[in-house]
């Protein structure tokens, strides 16, 4: 794993965003780990979100003129990654976000921030089943802007119905990339390092889940 990865896998376990256990999933799955960006929950965290996030876009060579940040966790990592690629990659980008519901007054609509014009960079935490993501390639498609793809911190790298991810859906199906600061993958690995996980059982029951959910990926 590179720094910023490892750095945010202890991040996400110092403000018990990353928990290890038996978590029942919205699909029913029994998952023996649970990501909750939401407990990023102070200042600190968030600027050091943004920087992680920034760094990923920066080695992974995408190439945008907004960010995009999608209502609601979206709004705080499109914002931390604008301001870390101004202060630390000399970047300085608009970006946007949604609302949930259009507003008749002010500004009026559902966009907030800077136009989308060019190529739209979507930030987000995770991606379940793609729903929301897709629902914000359709606004920057209304807009008259391409979708550039989407960053997200955790890709759980398992089977939605079909062989295929969440992730690996958007991607076949725009053409676009989704990024991840880490992966399941990832997690296994830092697992693989920690003597009291790795005795918990934890990484037994993270090697099964990948074995029984698992998709062929490259991360």
């Amino acid at each position: 794993m590179k720094r910023y990865q490892e750095d945010f896998i202890a991040l996400a376990r110092e403000h018990n965003v990353l928990k290890f256990g038996e978590f029942t999933l919205k699909s029913g799955r029994t998952s023996p780990y649970f990501f909750n960006a939401g407990a990023f929950a102070t200042g600190a965290a968030l600027a050091a979100l943004g920087r992680y996030y920034a760094q990923c876009i920066v080695e992974a060579g995408v190439e945008f003129d907004v960010l995009l940040g999608p209502a609601y966790k979206g709004i705080p990592l499109a914002t931390a990654t604008a301001i870390a690629l101004s202060d630390h990659h000399g970047r300085d980008v608009p970006f946007a976000y949604n609302r949930k519901e259009a507003k008749a007054h002010g500004e009026g609509g559902v966009l907030v921030g800077a136009p989308l014009d060019g190529r739209v960079l979507v930030i987000d935490d995770v991606m379940t089943a793609g729903t929301a993501v897709t629902e914000v390639i359709g606004l920057i498609e209304q807009s008259g802007a391409r979708f550039a793809g989407v960053v997200i911190g955790l890709d759980r790298q398992e089977r939605g119905q079909g062989v295929l991810s969440a992730v690996q859906e958007i991607e076949l199906t725009h053409g676009a990339p989704v990024i991840s600061l880490i992966g399941m993958s990832d997690i296994i690995e830092y697992v693989e390092q920690d003597g009291d996980l790795a005795q918990d059982g934890v990484l037994a029951a993270m090697r099964n889940y990948r074995t029984k959910y698992g998709v062929q990926c490259t991360n």
